[in-house]
């Protein structure tokens, strides 16, 4: 087994965030005015285009011009444009479901765990929630998400075998261009996270359109700068951005501010498993289904500004004013701080003011109907949002269950992760206190090695992770024995 301290897991536990729920993590929920951005970000967004304001400029209004286009296919297909493959087919999936999930960004797995299973996780998590009344949620008055970690349920849909065979599968997705980079695909790491039960009617979790895995940090040199992620994007050649490049990601820091929305993990894919039957419009999933197109085009609206404001146009007409004739490269004199919905310490969000092109109002699409037991997943950069108002019948229910591959940054916090599950505390990256550590039926060390397999116990920490033969290159091999080193495993 793996060796931990009593004062090393009293330490670990004693430096947990503040108390509160996911309305902390979003200014739109919490009600908190954003102050201006301290005049070091000014610089850094000089720093980040000099020398290539000319080339900058060229691939703006590329960028302009492309989405322009693609906007208007998303906004004819809508849920349609979502790839959706069968479990048992991801392993060996086609090519053409291959190219659109890369272009998309966003794709679900249809019946990955079995539906009265699935359906039963809820049924388990109510009962929980009643036998244990103090547990936290958003709302308050009206609960809707639950500070839930580690309850048995969760556990064992993070744990199931499908599950972790799909994650394998999302995450050979993605490539490293450096064959001695740290990183592992061939078992994903556990990533705990909240559970949503949103009922008929609500409309208080009405997260809009943002983007989670820090906000600020994609500009910041200390953030994913180490690695140089948006590197080509900045120097005016968004086309040759990979998003699915994983080397790059691996320095990089996504939590500069440890603020309560913080993920401290590298995740491929955010993710979700279905726990009810929901369709469009029911409490349920949206996503930009544009990933390269969006992310270059967050990212470089920063410096850009429109020469003549939208009120200086013939009213209803907005395309003058969208025209990337209207837009302007800013110079080092007019940089400002700005960055648009990114703040320290919270998900960056977005709206139809700051971020005109990208035509939310119908680049927004649902994903199609779900039932208990699919898997959506989008890719970590993906904008994302959920319906303003559940109009639907019945509970929109998720299990929120990310893709995390090995790296060291990835398995020093499964390391600490594993000691908040021994505690009953929340995990890390999320708003502390006691959490379920008095709770009666959560989930144990003993109560999970009894039922998980070893892919499963590998994947929470909880034994020796085994080399794959998946682990061809050089640092996939040399980041499996590193994980172990920093789980404790001989």
């Amino acid at each position: 087994m793996f060796c931990t301290t009593k004062s090393s897991l009293s330490q670990s536990v004693s430096h947990s965030k503040a108390e509160g729920d996911i309305s902390a993590v979003f200014p739109s929920l919490s009600g908190v005015v954003m102050e201006p951005l301290p005049e070091r970000f000014t610089e850094i967004k000089r720093q980040l285009i000099q020398g290539n304001e000319e080339r900058l400029t060229e691939s703006w209004q590329r960028l302009l011009k492309q989405l322009a286009t693609e906007n208007e296919i998303v906004k004819q297909r809508g849920p349609d444009i979502i790839p959706q493959i069968e479990f048992e087919d991801l392993k060996n999936a086609p090519s053409d479901f291959i190219s659109e999930i890369k272009k998309r960004g966003v794709a679900v797995i249809k019946r990955v765990v079995p539906e009265n299973e699935a359906r039963g996780y809820k049924a388990q998590v109510e009962e929980y929630v009643k036998l244990n009344p103090s547990t936290k949620a958003f709302p308050s008055d009206n609960p809707q998400i639950f500070e839930l970690y580690w309850s048995s349920p969760q556990m064992k849909a993070r744990l199931h075998p499908n599950v972790i065979l799909t994650q394998t599968s999302l995450m050979n997705l993605w490539h490293s261009n450096d064959q001695d980079a740290l990183i592992s695909t061939s078992l994903p790491l556990a990533y705990a996270d909240r559970i949503r039960i949103r009922q008929p009617g609500d409309n208080q979790f009405a997260l809009g359109p943002h983007v989670d895995g820090g906000s600020v940090e994609r500009w910041e040199p200390t953030g994913y700068g180490l690695g140089g992620v948006y590197d080509k994007v900045f120097q005016g050649r968004w086309e040759e951005y990979d998003p699915w490049e994983s080397s790059s990601r691996i320095p990089a820091v996504t939590d500069l501010y440890q603020g309560p929305g913080g993920c401290s993990m590298f995740r491929m894919f955010q993710g979700w498993l279905g726990l009810s039957h929901t369709s469009p419009r029911e409490g349920t999933l949206l996503v930009n289904p544009l990933l390269q197109l969006a992310t270059a085009y967050f990212l470089l609206r920063p410096f850009f500004d429109p020469a003549r404001s939208q009120g200086g146009f013939a009213s209803g007409d907005s395309s003058q004013y969208l025209s990337s004739e209207n837009w302007k490269l800013k110079t080092a004199g007019e940089m400002d701080s700005a960055l648009h919905g990114a703040n320290p310490g919270s998900s960056q969000e977005f709206n139809d003011v700051l971020h005109p092109h990208l035509n939310l109002k119908d680049s927004m699409v649902h994903v199609p109907r779900i039932k208990p037991g699919d898997f959506v997943v989008w890719h970590c950069d993906t904008i994302h949002a959920v319906d303003q108002v559940h109009t639907g019948k019945t509970d929109s229910s998720v299990m929120y269950i990310p893709v995390c591959p090995a790296t060291e940054l990835n398995a020093k916090y499964l390391a600490q992760q594993r000691e908040t599950f021994a505690a009953g505390v929340p995990a890390p990256d999320f708003p502390g206190g006691k959490g379920e550590s008095e709770h009666i039926g959560r989930a144990t060390t003993e109560s999970v090695t009894s039922e998980a397999n070893e892919l499963g116990l590998s994947s929470m920490g909880l034994s020796k992770l085994r080399k794959s033969e998946a682990d061809k290159l050089p640092g996939a091999e040399k980041m499996i024995q590193r994980a172990n080193q920093l789980l404790g495993f001989a």
